[in-house]
């Protein structure tokens, strides 16, 4: 509960969710999004699984091919964000986007798109690598 605004001042209002749309069949980001949310303590980060069953991209404005190739998130007014800008965007709805910050800054920015862009190319063989399983068949690829 917010405490009551002093005369003249304005009252707090909460940022609006961000949705991460992640496969839950990569065992990175599974295991990121479950980290994510034990510290969404705010209620400030919405996910959707986009292996579900009735996942439709096309809500989204997006392919199936597109959506599992990288990373997409939605901000609260509503605009699709992809790779790291949607890193960044959950980790600052769970108030931890001060240390995802640097990747953001002119100079740094196209270095993390960069790596992410590698991650997201080379995931599911990393995530063999590792010796971890997928959950389902689109891992396969």
């Amino acid at each position: 509960m917010n405490p009551r605004p002093r005369p003249g001042e304005r009252p707090a209002v909460a940022a609006p969710p961000f949705t991460l749309l992640y496969d839950r069949e990569c065992p990175f980001c599974r295991r990121e999004v479950e980290w994510l949310q034990r510290r969404d303590r705010a209620g400030g980060l919405r996910v959707v699984d986009i292996a579900a069953p009735d996942f439709d991209p096309a809500r989204y404005g997006l392919d199936r091919e597109r959506v599992h190739a990288r990373l997409h998130g939605l901000t609260g007014d509503g605009a699709v964000v992809e790779g790291m800008a949607a890193v960044r965007g959950a980790w600052r709805a769970v108030g931890l986007g001060w240390v995802l910050a640097p990747t953001g800054w002119p100079g740094l920015r196209w270095l993390f798109d960069g790596l992410y862009l590698l991650f997201a190319r080379w995931r599911v063989p990393l995530g063999r690598w590792i010796g971890r399983r997928c959950d389902g068949a689109r891992c396969a690829r």
